[in-house]
């Protein structure tokens, strides 16, 4: 193995040049030419971006910003919206804990700071649902402070650029460190934006285009031969396998029973079929209204973060007197299943009302 340590420790500049031409073009981004222009991000949008590219790609969250912001421009307009507006247009995002994170750090900047972002990382952080890689993502792209902005991109160009060995997540501190040493004062916000579009289209986790790579000279991993051995990650636990019941019953008039979960836990706040607990063990049969259960041959079968689960899918057709125990019904003009998270709608998909 040769000597790397000599190599010069690459320039931010030369990786602001390279954005300078190559910057992806994204509906929340002020690109490095209207930046030079004098045009201002909005830390609002920023913010939102942010918090929906958490665990999710471009790809899918281009269209969700959309119709947030068209639905919601403003922070107090965000603030302002009902809970289940929100979730709902959320539906299909995932991560639901997000969402109920929108909202309490919208309503804390609309109440507590006039509907105005703060401005720093140590008061961006304070706000609810804001942990500090988003703090640091909004101080620095929204107000070019230099604050460290590490997501998953910057992970792989900086274990490949330093040849760093330690496996993650024990290399995060040993990563933002290096991290830190690279942040330039001049044009923070691109240069952040910069090193994480490097990671999306050249330094990527598979066939690194290193010959396009504006630090190619300066990469450790590339003289070593190792870029694709990085970032080393721990052997990941095999996710464990839960089971449980969906109960879908509709009206005679078309109406289905649903209830809105609780705000703790995995899709807290939203509405969804009635069903049993979630768990390793076989689910506990909880009806949520008398009537003729059928079992449908297919199960759902969702994956979270955490688990792998199974819903057992049952229907019902109910009279019009008949009462839930639990939930109401949503009459069948106000239903819209594409509301529903994503494991709710694989339920209802496996339906024949679903299937049409």
């Amino acid at each position: 193995m040769r000597d790397t340590s000599a190599i010069p420790v690459p320039k931010s500049e030369t990786l602001l040049d390279w954005y300078d031409g190559h910057a992806r073009k994204m509906p929340w981004r002020v690109g490095p030419a209207e930046r030079k222009a004098g045009v201002r991000p909005d830390p609002y949008r920023i913010w939102m971006s942010e918090v929906m590219l958490q665990q999710t790609t471009v790809a899918a969250v281009k269209d969700y910003f959309l119709k947030f912001t068209g639905k919601w421009p403003t922070v107090s307009d965000l603030a302002a919206a009902e809970d289940a507006d929100v979730m709902a247009n959320w539906a299909g995002l995932g991560y639901y804990a997000r969402a109920r994170n929108l909202l309490k750090c919208a309503r804390a900047v609309a109440a507590e700071h006039g509907g105005v972002f703060p401005q720093t990382y140590a008061e961006l952080l304070k706000l609810p649902g804001i942990g500090p890689y988003t703090a640091a993502a909004v101080a620095s792209i929204a107000f070019d402070e230099p604050a460290v902005v590490v997501d998953g991109n910057v992970e792989r160009v900086m274990s490949r650029i330093f040849n760093v060995q330690t496996p993650l997540p024990d290399a995060k501190p040993e990563l933002t460190e290096w991290a830190a040493t690279l942040t330039p004062t001049d044009r923070p916000g691109d240069y952040a934006q910069a090193v994480m579009d490097l990671g999306a289209t050249i330094c990527t986790p598979r066939n690194p285009a290193c010959g396009l790579c504006p630090w190619r000279d300066n990469c450790r991993a590339r003289l070593e031969g190792t870029p694709t051995d990085l970032p080393r990650k721990k052997p990941k636990k095999a996710k464990p396998k839960r089971r449980g019941i969906a109960y879908i019953a509709r009206r005679v008039d078309g109406a289905y029973l649903l209830e809105t979960r609780p705000e703790s836990g995995l899709l807290g706040g939203m509405l969804g079929w009635p069903g049993s607990d979630w768990a390793e063990t076989d689910p506990v049969p909880a009806p949520p209204i008398r009537a003729e259960w059928k079992t449908l041959n297919e199960e759902a079968k969702h994956t979270f973060t955490h688990f792998h689960l199974s819903l057992t899918v049952l229907t019902a057709l109910v009279p019009m007197e008949r009462q839930p125990e639990r939930g109401e019904f949503i009459e069948a003009d106000a239903f819209d299943p594409a509301s529903l998270p994503t494991v709710m709608r694989k339920a209802f998909a496996l339906t024949d009302r679903g299937k049409t």
